[in-house]
């Protein structure tokens, strides 16, 4: 059971942590990424995950861990967000990964979106005390990307094994 629940809560806790953070301080922590990659090789093998699959899996995530680092290299995601979505890519591994892509790509130019309206606005002047949000507004912050990232692991986490497997009837109330 204990397991189960690990497997049930822990990608996607560190997946809202990661958004929280980058939405109040536009940073994600390193921290966020090696527990992501700490947690994979703690769960993977303790749930059953043959040695092949888990070499699939670290190859996606180095895979993507080197597109977005290029990207990086470019300017266009930061770091945090590069190191947070190439450990996401870890757990979806290539069966995942496109539909991970894509969910978060969707997000993320909704998100941007969102963004340009608003920093069009003025800021309210209840709201502009607020360092985060004043920050969020700045028309020359980025994009808080971490959201998107998030937000597209969240709609793919329920249709892994991770999440298939998982025995729900042991979780009923008698």
């Amino acid at each position: 059971m204990t397991l189960d629940l690990a497997r049930l809560l822990l990608f996607p806790a560190l997946m809202a942590f990661a958004a929280a953070s980058d939405l109040f301080t536009m940073t994600i922590s390193n921290r966020v990424s090696f527990a992501l990659l700490a947690g994979f090789l703690v769960l993977a093998p303790l749930s059953g995950m043959g040695m092949q699959d888990m070499l699939s899996h670290v190859g996606a995530g180095a895979l993507l861990l080197v597109v977005a680092f290029a990207c990086f290299a470019f300017g266009w995601i930061g770091g945090g967000d590069a190191k947070v979505a190439s450990a996401a890519a870890l757990w979806f591994g290539f069966a995942h990964l496109m539909n991970y892509l894509l969910y978060a790509s969707i997000f993320g130019g909704v998100l941007t979106l969102l963004l340009m309206q608003f920093r069009q606005w003025p800021l309210p002047y209840m709201l502009a005390g607020q360092p985060w949000l004043a920050r969020l507004h700045a028309r020359e912050s980025g994009v808080p990307y971490g959201i998107a990232l998030a937000l597209g692991a969240l709609m793919v986490y329920p249709d892994t094994d991770w999440v298939k497997t998982i025995d729900a009837a042991r979780f009923a109330m008698p």
